[in-house]
Order: C-alpha cells, then structure tokens, then sequence
C-alpha cells in the first residue's frame, strides 16, 4: 500500500470527487517509491468533463475515488479549487505525468507496456521511446482495439511481459473501466495509469497546445479547433455544466 497518512493529509474534495493536492514532482516520487517497494498503485486524472461526467456516473465516480492517486489535469479545476477555498497547488497533466515516467523508467531501470490507440500510432510510440532511451524499456505494447471478451486475456499478457508500469491510451470512461475491472489479473505490474490521447500527441498525430495556452487554461480550445465534431460535447457543454455545477457548490 502507498503512504496512506501521506495521501489522506493531501486528499480534497471538489463535487463529489476526490483530488490528491500533490504536484508533478510529489507524484513522480511517490510513484516511483512504490514501484521499487513492489507496491500497487492506481492512478488516474481528472479534468471538469470528467468530473461532470462521475457526478451522474457512480461507477465511475467510486472507480476514481477509489484510485490511489487522483491527480487534477484541468486548469479549470485548479482555478474551480480557489474559488471555493480548497486552492490546489498545480495541474498535473497526464501526458507530462507520462513522459516523466517514461524518463524515469530509463534511468531506474523500470520497463512500461503501452495498451491502446490504433496500430500505427501506438507503434510510433514505441519506436520513439525505443530510440530516445533504449528498446529495454519497453516490455511490449498492443493497440487498443479488441473485445470485452478478450480483456483478461490481455492483461494476463501485460502481467507476464515483466512491466513495471502500464499506460493506457483510451477515451474515457473506458480506460478506467478497463483498469479496474482488469487490474486483478496486472498481478505483476506495479503501476497503471489511463492516459487518454497522449499516444497521438506523441505519435504526431495531433499537435498539443502551445504552452502559453496550456499556462492560460485555454488547451481545450486548441484541441476542439483540431477535432471539433468530436470535442464539442465534451469541452463547451461540459464546460458549461461544470462551471453551473460549481456555482451550485458555492451557494449551497
């Protein structure tokens, strides 16, 4: 188990779902730590879409809350948590969680499997972290189109590959129903972590946003400007009602 003093002390609370206070740093160590303890450790994020989405969805709501570490990877939420007087101290984005991993499985020696996107793009993953580190960093990846019947199958596979972390590139929410239901059979991975579209920003796929615009809270419109039919619910009418489920909060 993680240092659970350390996480209730640190462990806050925005619309029904629960956020670990801790910045990219903290959580790199932490994560770190418990997989050279042979430790388990859950993680996901969480953006204002997601948070809509778990307070009408209690599946997924007690999937996340009952993650080890719950990491906020929405500027919106970050201002959402001072404006209701429980400030967190930064965003941790999913992707740099990601590639911070990645960089520390290199230098400490931990392998990553990567389970999602399409063939070629999670192939592309591959071959760049293959040659930016080493190809012993990766115990083996698959893309993510298969079926519900073929899940267990799989993560027995991830389980016998020797990887330490696992990432998971799927839309929400079955990333993490993928994760819970199957981590049970990860007997050997130390870590798990959904990481959306990260492959296709990495893979070149799709562009992520300039950093000033991810330090103004604006990478949601950069990424409905690339995929518009696609990210019009999710961001404007998620958007709308997470900020309507906020000022709900306040008054109430």
């Amino acid at each position: 188990m993680l240092n659970l003093f350390f996480m209730k002390t640190t462990r806050i609370k925005i619309l029904n779902t629960y956020i670990d206070n801790i910045t990219l740093d903290e959580t790199v160590d932490i994560i770190c730590n418990s997989i050279k303890k042979r430790e388990k450790c859950h993680h996901v994020v969480v953006n204002a879409a997601k948070m809509v989405a778990s307070n009408n969805n209690i599946k997924l709501r007690q999937i996340i809350n009952n993650c080890d570490i719950i990491n906020v990877d929405g500027q919106s939420v970050v201002w959402a948590s001072r404006f209701l007087g429980k400030p967190l101290k930064e965003r941790v984005a999913g992707i740099d969680l990601m590639q911070e991993l990645v960089n520390k499985a290199n230098t400490e020696g931990f392998k990553i499997f990567l389970l999602g996107a399409k063939e070629k793009v999670v192939s592309k993953v591959v071959s760049i972290y293959s040659k930016k580190y080493s190809p012993e960093t990766i115990a083996g990846y698959r893309n993510g189109y298969f079926t519900k019947a073929e899940e267990k199958d799989i993560a027995k596979e991830i389980s016998d590959s020797g990887a330490h972390i696992l990432f998971v590139a799927m839309p929400s929410p079955k990333k993490e129903i993928f994760l819970s239901e199957n981590k049970r059979f990860l007997k050997n991975v130390n870590f798990i972590m959904g990481v959306g579209g990260s492959f296709d920003v990495i893979s070149g796929v799709t562009k992520r946003a300039p950093l000033w615009m991810q330090e103004h809270g604006l990478e949601w419109f950069y990424r409905l400007l690339q995929e518009p039919k696609r990210m019009f619910k999710r961001y404007l009418v998620g958007n709308t009602k997470f900020i309507f489920l906020i000022l709900k909060e306040v008054f109430k």
